[in-house]
């Protein structure tokens, strides 16, 4: 008795393509073996290409039919087993040795003969002339469509492809997230991995909701797509889509790009370099390797040290070796860091500050609505009165241009609150994000580029004096380094009264949310 296996394949594991081809596949296989009385052992199905080799089920059948576990293979068609010259080798080799003893189609006939192995060869030899000229077919329109400037693949971040054009259209959304990012990197002191996290903070990540790799990052930030020029297997063609970066944008991020690996003419690369200066003479500090010999013990051990150039005047400042400078460094950026578990109580306090912000732009532009609609009245009853002859011309001249003077403040206040309603709570986001992010760089180890580039974020100005090192923290980092430990230790009950403000009590402190969030000016009166 001859056992089979049936096989259901579709050509594509995507989702939204041949739903229902495997299912349909299954029902006409079993319909089809009770119709001819067939013994089925199992149904295997899989979804993937038959184009090349390298299919992990339909191995596993060859498998099975080699182990004597079954001598029968169930398909749809003989396409669904083999579209290349070695798959389909392999079944008719299995004929020759009598381990395969039959294939069943419903759509197909097949004898285990000179003549069945022959007329089954020429299947298997139309099935790949289908997929290689279906191949050549597609070539030839993507050529087409790249002579006539359209992109004929997947759209870069910030686009989508429209499937009624045909074409490539801006994503309204996700251009203004692929534009910032380009914008933070130009600015400098962002890594392709900090991108590839803001990416993924505005909705642009991977299938599987991760953060996007860096080479693809660094592929988005080298796309001359985004100016118009489209790179199709080394080709260059001029495209008809719509862009929005700039050329001077894209150019700065080239140099930004030029810079991270730019290498280096000289062995070292010194992390602190260029970051202080002198603070006796004001000249730039500088980097130096020493190697000192330890014959007994260590062999060979390289230093760095950084100094003062002297090349202003002369100083009097000694030398400074590099654990020293990072640990001050670290000490400096553990001081401006949040402790990781402040996050929540921050992101709580935002949230709510953002709906009472909302509520109190909504209660006064109503104010501001109702003084705006009183001036109003106010000044056709004026006119009414000096169209009655009720008040002299000079007067209503007078009184004319006050109202409407104030009717212009009033309408600028609105327009000021409509804009500027919730505008502090972004930088504050921002600021709370790099403060979490500082105490983790402080803390960890073997990252000098890491504590530089934080450096730079959370101050200026560095020098060194007495193998000291100060900076002028940026603001409002100079306020979280100023609370005596509150940040950069766990939450407790005191530091959270003192930093996270509840509603009705302002903490005691200038802390930062203080600092970023715009004090409201305030209505002015009606004229009576």
């Amino acid at each position: 008795m001859i056992k089979y296996i049936a096989y259901c394949r579709k050509s594509t594991d995507e989702k939204d393509k041949q739903v229902l081809s495997i299912e349909a596949q299954i029902a006409e296989l079993k319909e089809f073996a009770k119709r001819e009385n067939l013994t089925v052992s199992e149904f295997i199905t899989e979804a993937k290409t038959a184009k090349v080799p390298g299919r992990k089920q339909f191995e596993l059948i060859l498998k099975k039919i080699e182990k004597g576990e079954a001598n029968g293979i169930l398909s749809w068609h003989p396409d669904r087993l083999a579209r290349n010259s070695i798959d389909g080798g392999k079944i008719i080799y299995l004929l020759d040795t009598s381990k395969l003893l039959d294939l069943k189609f419903p759509s197909f006939w097949f004898e285990s003969t000179p003549q069945g192995k022959f007329m089954l060869s020429i299947a298997f030899g139309q099935s790949k002339y289908y997929v290689d000229n279906l191949s050549e077919n597609v070539k030839r329109g993507n050529r087409q469509k790249l002579r006539n400037g359209v992109w004929p693949s997947k759209a870069p971040y910030g686009y989508l492809n429209n499937p009624k054009t045909r074409g490539i259209d801006i994503d309204e959304e996700k251009s203004k997230v692929v534009r910032k990012a380009f914008q933070l990197f130009a600015e400098g002191g962002k890594s392709f991995v900090e991108i590839s996290h803001f990416l993924h903070k505005f909705g642009i990540k991977k299938l599987d909701g991760k953060p996007v790799k860096v080479d693809q990052v660094k592929n988005m930030l080298i796309n001359k797509f985004y100016l118009g020029i489209m790179n199709y297997a080394g080709e260059y063609y001029q495209g008809s889509h719509k862009t929005f970066i700039s050329k001077k944008l894209f150019d700065e991020v080239q140099k930004q790009i030029e810079k991270i690996e730019r290498p280096r003419n000289k062995g070292h690369d010194f992390a602190f370099s260029g970051l202080a200066t002198c603070g006796e003479c004001g000249a730039a500090i500088t980097a130096e390797t020493h190697t000192k010999f330890y014959p007994k013990t260590r062999g060979e051990v390289e230093y760095i040290y950084y100094r003062c150039t002297k090349k202003l005047k002369p100083c009097n400042q000694k030398y400074i070796n590099e654990p020293t400078l990072e640990e001050q460094l670290r000490q400096t950026i553990y001081d401006c860091g949040l402790h990781e578990e402040w996050e929540a109580y921050f992101e709580k306090w935002i949230t709510e500050a953002e709906e009472r912000d909302k509520q109190e732009s909504e209660i006064e532009n109503h104010k501001l609505n109702s003084q705006i609609q009183e001036t109003k009245v106010k000044l056709n009853r004026l006119l009414d009165d000096y169209l009655d002859q009720v008040i002299e011309p000079e007067i209503y001249k007078q009184k004319k241009n006050e109202m409407f003077d104030e009717k212009l403040k009033l309408e600028e206040k609105k327009l000021q609150i409509e804009k500027n309603g919730t505008v502090w709570l972004e930088p504050m986001r921002e600021f709370i994000n790099c403060a979490l992010q500082a105490q983790k760089t402080a803390r960890e180890k073997n990252n000098c580029h890491d504590i530089s580039i934080m450096a730079k974020k959370v101050g200026s100005n560095y020098s060194l004096f007495n193998r000291r090192l100060s900076a002028d923290l940026n603001f409002p980092f100079a306020a979280l380094a100023s609370g005596g430990g509150d940040a950069s230790a766990a939450p407790n009950d005191f530091a959270i009264s003192q930093m996270v403000p509840r509603e009705g009590i302002e903490p005691s402190r200038g802390y930062p949310h203080r600092f970023l969030r715009p004090k409201r000016l305030p209505i002015p009166p009606s004229r009576p």
